[in-house]
């Protein structure tokens, strides 16, 4: 993935649990999620929308 290990990501997952608590982590991952959905859905109409315009290009 990035060149993290097992021991890595378990670190780094308890150290954001105590940061931010138990109870903060399902809202955090949710708005993280919908943040991610966002930005593929916006990198997706900008693709269509490059590959109108590559089409009308390439009918000239």
């Amino acid at each position: 993935m990035f060149g993290i290990g097992g021991q890595e990501l378990l670190l780094i997952l308890v150290i954001v649990l105590l940061l931010f608590g138990a109870k903060k982590l399902p809202e955090l991952a949710r708005g993280m999620g919908k943040g991610i959905k966002e930005f593929k859905k916006t990198q997706n109409e900008d693709d269509d929308e490059g590959n109108r315009k590559g089409d009308v290009k390439a009918k000239k």
